[in-house]
């Protein structure tokens, strides 16, 4: 298997790899939000983009009319590429762009002073579910002190037990199972999960 968890692999690939979608395309994604995005305060609500690569997620949620996008990503050159889409399609750059390790989220200042209201990833948690479970919690736990209140991360990820991890400070519903494409009919039914993970309620 690659070595997705490592940023080696990324640059590597991302030196010839200008557009490409995991799991699904953003534009299967976007309803899935849908309702999520409608539940958001405005246009103005602070989004937090995970692992965006060469996806172009955050056109489409752009052209609904929300800016106040980061998005992040392990790679330099996605974040290159992301600033270029952006432009490609709208002229200028509004969203934010920053190079980070989504496991470190507390050491990124400009990440660790904001608020979310909604965290995003497309398989981001797949790729670093390589380096092992505890790097999973390390991410999960970095998104869980971004939240705003009432935030919520929505995930999609080809593992059925992807957030079946000790310790996680989720509540984990999966919201839509996605059926893969067969090549036969007779072909096993498989299925990516796009996940709802609410903070747990604090104890009293």
């Amino acid at each position: 298997m690659p070595d997705f968890d490592k940023q080696s692999y990324w640059h590597t690939r991302f030196e010839s790899e200008t557009a490409s979608e995991w799991l699904i395309p953003s534009s299967t994604f976007m309803p899935l939000l849908e309702a999520f995005l409608k539940k958001l305060p405005g246009s103005d609500a602070n989004i937090l983009h995970l692992g965006f690569g060469t996806s172009d997620l955050q056109v489409q949620l752009r052209t609904r009319g929300f800016t106040n996008i980061t998005n992040v990503d392990y790679q330099p050159l996605a974040t290159e590429r992301g600033r270029h889409l952006e432009k490609a399609a709208f002229g200028h750059v509004r969203m934010h762009y920053i190079t980070a390790d989504a496991t470190r989220l507390d050491s990124v200042l400009d990440i660790s002073f904001q608020k979310y209201h909604l965290v995003i990833d497309k398989s981001t948690a797949d790729a670093i579910s390589c380096a092992g479970d505890d790097a999973v919690l390390a991410m999960a736990q970095g998104i869980h002190r971004s939240l705003a209140d009432g935030g919520v991360w929505i995930s999609v990820s080809y593992s059925a037990f992807r957030y079946d991890i000790p310790q996680l400070p989720f509540d984990v519903e999966v919201i839509n199972k996605l059926p893969t494409a067969k090549a036969r009919a007779t072909d096993p039914d498989i299925y990516h999960y796009c996940y709802l993970l609410r903070p747990k309620p604090k104890k009293a």
